[in-house]
């Protein structure tokens, strides 16, 4: 028997012969191979600027071999070999400075992971939000940070927070200081200042994964909690929470391999001569030996040494991803 559209019950295709039967099923339109391709043409793009602004630039890694001064071109300059690698662990002054900058580097990114818990119960508060025009206002208010560039953060807390600014204007117009506090001109607690700017930013945008996460949990999970007679505080302890531990888990593990990246444009904006002790991330410290100094050859050295570790640390949580989930990350 076959049907009206001309498909037999067991699945052969009336009406047509072997040898296109074949032909349809094995290098046809839509066969597997053809369709496989056309998904490969589709990320041809993105591997495009993969190779361009991820791969090509690595070539600049020979730098780190030349004794590098511009304008004169790399093929007359000097090649000194691993000079600048011995020399971040020979020269006592570099290797106190590199010292330093990587107890800041371990000091800011082990403060953003401790505080990367903070999205996730942002998220559940914000979902708890009942009125939908609060949340949205609330939402857009807390997402809209993350839009703004660092030098306008800066302008933002110049003016709220220097020594002439509103803040320390009004604390002085009320008498309830007598000199203005010097909020940012000063190294106390700079790392806590630095991790306060830098959660204010991203606390909403971080959020919106785990908001995501929260619209995908089913349902009937908190209907048959609330049958067992789970009130919502319970709710959240044992069906929203535990849900979403596996991407908070994802995230924990891209930002422990992501250690050593702390970018520099935060820091950029936000140094001075009283904060530099502190403030300087690795990030920030290769651009300034590189461009303050002007010496990039020692610069991409750093720089080199930094991307190998980070490397490093992706394989080692890419390890301890697959020994305690069961599944990589990459």
């Amino acid at each position: 028997m076959s049907s009206a559209s001309g498909v037999t019950l067991d699945g052969v295709v009336s009406g047509v012969g072997p040898k296109k039967r074949k032909r349809f099923a094995g290098g046809g339109v839509n066969s597997p191979k053809i369709h496989s391709f056309n998904l490969w043409l589709l990320i041809v793009p993105l591997l495009v600027f993969v190779v361009l602004f991820s791969y090509l630039p690595l070539f600049g890694w020979i730098y780190a071999f030349f004794d590098y001064q511009p304008p004169i071109p790399l093929s007359e300059s000097k090649f000194v070999g691993l000079q600048w690698f011995r020399m971040m662990v020979q020269n006592p002054a570099q290797l106190r400075a590199v010292w330093q900058v990587l107890i800041n580097t371990f000091a800011i990114s082990g403060l953003g992971i401790l505080t990367s818990v903070l999205p996730l119960f942002f998220a559940i508060a914000l979902n708890e939000i009942h009125a939908r025009w609060f949340k949205n206002i609330v939402q857009t208010l807390t997402t809209l940070p993350n839009f703004i560039s660092w030098v306008l953060v800066y302008a933002v807390a110049f003016a709220m927070f220097s020594s002439s600014g509103m803040v320390n204007e009004t604390l002085q117009n009320m008498h309830l200081i007598s000199a203005p506090i010097k909020f940012l001109d000063s190294d106390s607690y700079t790392w806590l200042k630095m991790m306060a700017w830098g959660l204010w930013k991203g606390l909403g945008w971080g959020s919106i994964m785990y908001l995501a996460g929260i619209a995908g949990i089913d349902q009937e999970l908190y209907e048959a909690a609330e049958v067992d007679g789970a009130n919502r505080f319970q709710q959240i302890i044992h069906v929203t929470i535990p849900q979403l531990m596996p991407t908070y888990f994802v995230l924990l593990l891209l930002s422990v391999s992501n250690f050593l990246n702390n970018g520099m444009d935060q820091y950029f904006v936000f140094q001075n001569a009283f904060n530099l002790k502190h403030i300087q991330v690795l990030d920030l410290y290769v651009y300034n030996v590189g461009m303050g100094q002007n010496s990039l050859s020692l610069a991409t050295a750093i720089s080199m040494l930094k991307s190998l570790v980070s490397v490093a640390l992706l394989l080692s949580v890419n390890a301890l991803s697959k020994r305690v989930r069961g599944e990589s990350i990459i």
